[in-house]
């Protein structure tokens, strides 16, 4: 029930952030016509509470501009700049910072394992490990995609990212990721 909370006062909060020119409507209706309210309630009752918070975390960077080399709220991500700010933000755990870097220093895992805050990579430039991104549960990852987008929430499911999947991992602690830095 806390965990259901949390994601409630969040998701107003990012709300009222995100749209203070009272678009809050927008934003809701936006967020119910893709299912996520109802996925982040899910997943707040079915996953642990730090793999909910760090889901919650990426979740509050919805709409954030994609931007090369990018790591933070205020300039934007690139795909592995977001993946690595909502992990030390929400877990205190620093993953490398490029794709290929997270996925080695990464325990692998099988697709049908994944879990809310595991990452996902992608062949997306014609080389293993060349995107990232953060499952959120239901064939659904979060991500920070390219050049002229947002980071947004998408379905693993559909042709070009099936076509493109590379893998699945699981982060170690903290003292597992130092040993391959």
């Amino acid at each position: 029930m806390r965990i259901t909370v949390l994601l409630f006062t969040l998701l107003l909060a990012f709300s009222a952030h995100a749209n203070p020119a009272g678009q809050g409507d927008d934003m809701d209706h936006f967020l119910a016509e893709k299912g996520l309210l109802g996925k982040i309630g899910q997943m707040g009752q079915n996953v642990g509470s730090k793999a909910s918070e760090l889901v919650v975390t990426a979740m509050g960077a919805l709409g954030v501009p994609y931007r090369r080399g990018g790591n933070n709220y205020e300039t934007g991500f690139d795909c592995s700049g977001f993946v690595r700010t909502m992990y030390e933000q929400t877990l205190g755990l620093m993953l490398p910072r490029r794709a290929e870097q997270q996925a080695a220093a990464t325990q692998k895992i099988d697709r049908s394992e994944l879990q809310p805050g595991d990452l996902v990579f992608f062949n997306t430039m014609r080389r293993a490990f060349s995107h990232v991104g953060i499952y959120v549960g239901d064939n659904k990852f979060i991500h920070s995609p390219k050049p002229g987008a947002e980071v947004r929430v998408e379905d693993m499911r559909i042709s070009y990212w099936s076509r493109r999947f590379d893998g699945a991992r699981r982060v170690p602690d903290q003292s597992a990721l130092a040993q391959t830095e």
